[in-house]
């Protein structure tokens, strides 16, 4: 489970076994079901069952009060939005204002009428503006066109009368004086449309308006230098002001159609000057008078907002508590008086105290006259999983529940996690210099955890910031492996004294260790600095890393091996004793448990045997003498009798389980079948368990082909896990060898050089390297190998995983769900 702080209430905390659960009946009057409900959401200790699955959500009883809480939430939401876009945000206030929901329900449908009216009025006020800043715009730009043609006009009338009053110029036209009378009537009346265009159209507008229109069109048009908001969209658009000259009604109606078509905004235009003048002084003072109530519109909008904003979490808390209470009532089932509540739940057993005073405390604050009553049900229904953790040990806890919730009192493999994931991931990432960096980054993190955990974090940081605790661990482990490895970003160091070896010339560092002469006593801790740097550096380490990674494993395997024991010794499954564990430890044992031994005494005695020869031969020719590869008296005699052991554990576990199982299946049919009737009450309490899984049907053929794919995998996982654990020195020399390239290929080749601008860039690469292939990709790579090693080499001894988390009922669990709002 999450983190759960209990205070003294609460027992000591005990990860090894889940928390004893029990299934409880509540009987609650129906007036003092509210605030019964509400009160064990504070408690957070009890987990409700659905006694109405068999009804829709809309059938229920409480579906009325789901929908209004879902209405208020879709109103808070709207206010939410509204808080956004105005720039304001939720403030948590300090003071407690008591409110009741059906008052709240009004309040939030009166903001919801206000603001709405206020949204819908300051829009058509802000339509009505840009509309207007449009019109101005054409008054101008139009009036400009107009002023400078009847410019051009007057000259042109002026030019005239001058050339006609000197009628003898010889270059007056000879018919002039005949085509001036012309008839007055037959002069042709043009009309025309002004108005704004969007830039980008400008082209296709005048280019249709002239096929359309055959050419009979003048257009004119002029750019406006700033965008206008355009008042269909209210966005930001730049336009052309236009006006188009046309004759007759016909092309009048093809102009307008293709208007609409280029969303082009038209306006009215008066053709005199004066009235020009007069309609720009009318807008410039219309459009004054808008700004003004604009403005305090959205003043008078800001302050509702706020005074909004300061209640708003508040509000929203409360409807997501009203809504989660409503929805756990419509989990309970009506008496058939219709005047009680009946609500079965799981919980902890030293819970029932608790969940007693609550009841109290809700019949006493809601004035019922009878009390809820509380009763524990027997049941054989597998109860919830439930561990109390604690921010250090909750990300441990989510590591094994991601593979499987343990089952109900099942033995936790979280309890020996705690140290053994970090150790076997430093076995991997061995460097102290490495661990440092990891310890200073998972410090920032544990330092920062109460302003980060207040904070939304990307998903990858959140998850970081998850495992913090766990991080911390894996880099102290990884500096005291680093310390054994003896390795500092790859470099080592003398820290525990001088080094036992001397060089008996100074071309002994590039032969091998014949060389050497040890001149002082071992060195004390870790690995001999002396080591690093030689030839046969890689020799050593590999066989010393190999040997440690099978000893590991085998440890680690025994250790699964002895939780099965507690497992079954918890159940009192005495069967899994005798013929699940012994038979395992012995063949796990009689094998690489042997192995094992036999690297402990080639270490202690500095033999020279080869491994690899003992235990292929031990199959081969177990009868053959051992020669040079004896290690101990009585070896051989000892290999036949483990190799004995090894043949006999595999039909001690395949064959007696099943015709056990099977006979105490008989057995049980048999004194089932002559046993007394129980009594009303246990018989109804049987009953109201709707989940209860009742009896497995017994069959033998299933139990045996299952106890004999169970063999089969033990005995092939023997040894493939016991190779899977050889990943430990695969990884370790992996992370020690590319520590050592970008130490030596990068750094120090870049010091080489001896200029300050290919060193800089060199220890930038450096450092970049180290950061992103060995303290994140190594790391990464380290932690799933580590994940794997858990999940299925040490896991799948005993641990089963199909329990199902025990999720209370708890107004403190709102906050990690997703919001409401």
């Amino acid at each position: 489970m999450g983190e759960v702080a209990r205070g003294g209430c609460c027992p000591p905390m005990d990860l090894f076994r889940s928390e004893p659960m029990q299934l409880i009946q509540l009987i609650i009057p129906i007036e003092s079901a509210h605030c019964t409900v509400s009160y064990l959401g504070d408690l957070g200790l009890l987990q409700f069952k659905d006694l109405n699955s068999e009804k829709s959500p809309f059938q229920r009883t409480y579906a009325t009060q789901i929908k209004r809480c879902g209405e208020m939430a879709r109103r808070l939401r709207f206010f939410k939005e509204q808080m956004f876009k105005a720039g304001v945000s939720p403030k948590g206030s300090t003071a407690q204002f008591d409110v009741n929901i059906d008052d709240l329900e009004i309040k939030l449908s009166e903001i919801e009428s206000e603001l709405t009216e206020m949204n819908a009025n300051g829009e058509k006020l802000q339509r009505t503006y840009n509309e207007l800043v449009e019109y101005k715009l054409v008054l101008q730009k139009a009036g400009d066109f107009f002023h400078s043609a009847q410019s051009r006009a007057i000259e042109q009338q002026r030019e005239y009368e001058s050339r006609h009053l000197s009628g003898d110029s010889m270059e007056a036209p000879l018919l002039q004086d005949q085509e001036l009378p012309g008839d007055s009537s037959k002069a042709v009346k043009l009309g025309f449309l002004a108005g704004l265009v969007p830039r980008e159209k400008s082209m296709a507008f005048e280019r249709i308006l002239f096929r359309a229109t055959r050419g009979n069109v003048f257009l004119r048009q002029t750019a406006v230098e700033d965008p206008v908001t355009d008042p269909v969209s209210g966005e930001k658009t730049e336009k052309n002001v236009f006006v188009v000259f046309y004759a007759g009604e016909k092309v009048k109606a093809k102009i307008l159609k293709i208007c609409d078509a280029f969303g082009a905004n038209r306006y009215p235009f008066a053709e005199e000057l004066g009235k020009q003048a007069q309609m720009i002084t009318e807008v410039s003072g219309r459009l004054t008078e808008l700004k003004t109530t604009i403005d305090a519109g959205l003043l008078h909008r800001v302050n509702l907002l706020e005074n909004l904003g300061t209640q708003f979490e508040q509000w929203n808390l409360l409807v997501r508590k009203e809504k989660s209470i409503h929805h756990t009532l419509n989990m309970l089932s009506l008496d058939v008086t219709k005047k009680c509540l009946v609500a079965e739940g799981w919980s902890p057993v030293f819970a029932t105290k608790q969940v007693q005073d609550a009841l109290q405390r809700a019949s006493k604050d809601s004035n019922s006259q009878v009390s809820a009553i509380l009763q524990v049900l027997h049941t054989r229904e597998l109860p919830p999983t439930y561990f109390r953790t604690n921010k250090f040990t909750s990300s441990y806890q989510g590591i094994i529940d991601s593979y499987g919730v343990a089952k109900y009192q099942e033995a936790n493999p979280t309890v020996f996690t705690v140290v053994t994931f970090p150790f076997l991931f430093a076995v991997m990432f061995g460097d102290w210099g490495h661990g440092i960096c990891l310890l200073l980054a998972a410090l920032y993190f544990i330092i920062r955890e109460k302003k980060l955990s207040s904070q939304k974090l990307d998903d990858i940081t959140d998850m970081t910031f998850g495992g913090r605790y766990v991080i911390f661990m894996m880099s102290l482990f990884s500096i005291y492996t680093g310390l054994i490895y003896n390795e500092f970003f790859s470099v080592p160091f003398e820290l525990f004294g001088a080094s036992a070896y001397e060089c008996r010339d100074l071309s002994c560092r590039d032969s091998t260790t014949i060389g050497l002469i040890k001149a002082r006593r071992t060195y004390p801790f870790g690995v001999d600095p002396v080591w690093h740097g030689t030839r046969s550096e890689l020799p050593f380490l590999n066989s010393l890393k190999m040997k440690m990674s099978i000893l590991l494993g085998v440890a680690q395997m025994n250790l699964g091996i002895i939780m099965s024991y507690a497992n079954a010794r918890f159940f009192k499954n005495h069967v899994n004793v005798w013929f699940q564990f012994i038979p395992q430890v012995i063949f796990l044992n009689s094998l690489f448990g042997y192995l094992s031994l036999l690297i402990i005494v080639k270490w202690c005695t500095g033999s020279q045997a080869d491994l690899y020869h003992v235990m292929i031969y031990m199959f081969l020719s177990p009868t053959d003498d051992l020669g040079e590869n004896q290690l101990f008296e009585g070896q051989k005699n000892v290999q036949l009798v483990l190799l004995l052991l090894a043949g006999v554990a595999v039909p001690w576990m395949l064959l007696p389980k099943p015709f056990i199982l099977k006979k105490q299946h008989e057995a049980r049919h048999m004194d089932e079948s002559y046993a007394s009737l129980p009594n009303t009450e246990e018989s109804l309490q049987v009953e109201s368990n709707h989940d209860s899984h009742g009896h497995a049907e017994f069959e033998f053929s299933e139990i045996f082909v299952h106890q004999l794919i169970h063999t089969i995998e033990f005995v092939l996982g023997a040894v493939s896990n016991t190779a899977s654990y050889l990943r430990l020195w695969a990884l370790s020399l992996a992370h020690s060898e590319l520590s050592t390239v970008f130490y030596e290929k990068v750094l120090l080749m870049a010091w080489g050089y001896n200029n300050w601008i290919i060193l800089i860039v060199g220890l930038l690469v450096f450092i970049f390297a180290t950061v992103g292939v060995l303290l994140v990709m190594e790391t990464l790579s380290a932690f799933l190998h580590a994940l794997r090693l858990h999940w299925v080499e040490y896991q799948n001894k005993f641990y089963e995983g199909d329990g199902y988390k025990f999720h209370p009922f708890s107004f403190t669990l709102l906050d990690e769900e997703d919001e409401l709002i």
